[in-house]
């Protein structure tokens, strides 16, 4: 497995431990994080602060279907469960693209689909 491809699975692992620690170990010191949409965080402060998200109870479960890496990039396919506080229940798929640079990651774009909600577009 590729440098690339093991900074990924370190930052998944450390997501399904809430280590924080892990995580940003393998983070540049600028890096972005986006979900298209619904939010932007930037630099290494304010992507801690989401880490553990205050709308979840514990750590989420995570499973990844596929890595695929080209160059610099490495795009992560798979699938999330987590409790929220309010009693609701997470369970969704997902696609990461991870942009890295010195084996590290610069920039996260997040895609996520609740497994659970239906989609109207008529």
């Amino acid at each position: 497995m590729s440098e690339n491809k093991q900074t990924v699975e370190k930052y998944i692992q450390g997501f399904r431990e809430s280590d924080h620690e892990a995580i940003l170990s393998c983070l540049t010191d600028d890096v972005v994080w986006e979900m298209p949409g619904i939010y932007r965080h930037t630099g290494k402060e304010e992507f801690d602060q989401e880490i553990e998200n205050e709308n979840f109870v514990g750590s989420p479960t995570i499973q990844i279907y596929r890595l695929v890496e080209e160059q610099n990039v490495v795009i992560a396919e798979g699938a999330v469960q987590g409790v929220m506080k309010n009693g609701n229940q997470l369970d969704a798929v997902f696609c990461d693209v991870f942009v890295l640079e010195d084996h590290k990651i610069k920039h996260l774009t997040s895609y996520l689909m609740s497994k659970n909600s239906s989609l109207n577009f008529g």
